[in-house]
């Protein structure tokens, strides 16, 4: 989940096989239009091509009273912009509004984890950057006039500044998705009733977690995990062809 980069073969395989269209809830750093921010986060274009949204209440109520198919991380620019050590943890808010949010339009919230292979290591993080004075400051510059969100929060997801970590590049792996089980809202009391609510959100939270565990063991069984092994698959059977994995 580092940097969100595994939401471009996401995206691409949905609009393929799929015919659908996934909006995606960025953080609003990558809507700004400060020169800093341009020059910074050009790389993230492609989230917006595919039609991210800046996530808010506002445009979550308005995309799903649309019926659009809508990505969304609870763990935010935290999760994505994780410190060292810290590869494949929630930090979700304690707040369960995506869910009340969802309830409002009926809409089906399906869970889903990522097994990813890292292809970098992050070897400078945020709490180091914020220890070297001249890097603070680019850091505090690159977020100012920046639209805010959580502010109100506390702990881990409360008022995260947006950084670019220090990466060391790896040998790329493969990207895992798997999908959980649908959690239909429609018919419950999770407007009406918090605790309602919150059940629900911590379902969600455990069938998540347990997708990530399922496919970090998993894929220690992929014959092709290696981007070598693959390489050598496709040359043999042709680069469209789908490498297999391991088996479920």
């Amino acid at each position: 989940m580092l940097l969100g980069l595994e939401l471009g073969p996401l995206y691409e395989a949905f609009l393929r096989e799929k015919n659908i269209i996934i909006r995606g809830m960025a953080h609003p750093f990558l809507f700004s239009q400060t020169e800093t921010s341009r020059q910074e986060m050009s790389r993230f274009d492609l989230l917006r091509i595919f039609g991210a949204l800046p996530v808010s209440p506002t445009n979550m109520y308005r995309l799903l009273s649309r019926k659009s198919f809508v990505l969304l991380y609870p763990g935010g620019a935290r999760e994505a912009l994780h410190r060292k050590g810290e590869e494949y943890k929630l930090y979700w808010p304690d707040q369960p509004e995506f869910v009340r949010m969802a309830a409002r339009f009926d809409a089906t919230i399906v869970p889903f984890g990522v097994g990813e292979d890292d292809i970098a290591e992050v070897v400078l993080d945020y709490d180091d950057q914020m220890n070297i004075p001249f890097v603070q400051r680019w850091i505090e510059s690159m977020n100012q006039g920046v639209i805010r969100i959580r502010t109100d929060m506390d702990g881990e997801v409360g008022k995260q500044d947006f950084h670019l970590p220090g990466l060391l590049p790896k040998v790329p792996g493969r990207f895992y998705y798997l999908f959980g089980k649908p959690f239909e809202t429609r018919g419950m009391d999770i407007l009406k009733d918090r605790e309602s609510a919150i059940e629900a959100y911590s379902r969600i939270k455990s069938e998540t977690k347990s997708l990530m565990s399922y496919l970090l063991k998993k894929r220690e069984e992929d014959p092709y995990r290696s981007v070598v092994q693959r390489t050598v698959y496709q040359n043999s059977w042709g680069v469209s062809t789908e490498v297999p994995t391991f088996d479920p």
